[in-house]
C-alpha cells in the first residue's frame, strides 16, 4: 500500500472514530479510537487496499468508513461489494474494489 493510501486510511478512520463518538456520546471515546485504529492497522498490514489506484482507494476508504460506522457493518460491506461488482459507479477498477471489500471482510473477520 502506498504511503499516501495508508495515510488516507489512518486519517479517515481517525476522523470516522471522532464522528462516531460525537454522534453517540454514550460510547467510550478511547475504545472507539482503539477499534478504528486497530482496524486501520489490520487493513494496512493485510494489504487490503494495496492493489487499488489512488482514485479507487479514496472511494473504497470512504465507503469503508461509512460501512464500519453502520449498525451492521457486515451487511454494509456486502452491499458495497455487490455494488462494485454489479453497478460500478466511477470506479476505475470495479473488480479491484470488490476484491478490497472481500479482503476487508476476511481481515476483520466480519
Amino acid at each position: 500500500m502506498s504511503s499516501s493510501i495508508a495515510d488516507k486510511l489512518f486519517d479517515r478512520f481517525g476522523e470516522t472514530a471522532f464522528a462516531v463518538v460525537k454522534a453517540r456520546p454514550e460510547v467510550d471515546p478511547a475504545m472507539v479510537q482503539d477499534i478504528f485504529g486497530e482496524a486501520a492497522t489490520m487493513l494496512h498490514n493485510g494489504l487490503a487496499l494495496d492493489h487499488l489506484d489512488g482514485h479507487d482507494a479514496d472511494i473504497v476508504i470512504s465507503e469503508l468508513c461509512a460501512a464500519l460506522a453502520d449498525a451492521d457493518p457486515t451487511t454494509a460491506l456486502l452491499t458495497r461489494f455487490y455494488a462494485a461488482t454489479d453497478e460500478p459507479t466511477d470506479l476505475h477498477d470495479p473488480r479491484g474494489a470488490a476484491v478490497a471489500y472481500e479482503n476487508v471482510l476476511r481481515i476483520l473477520q466480519l
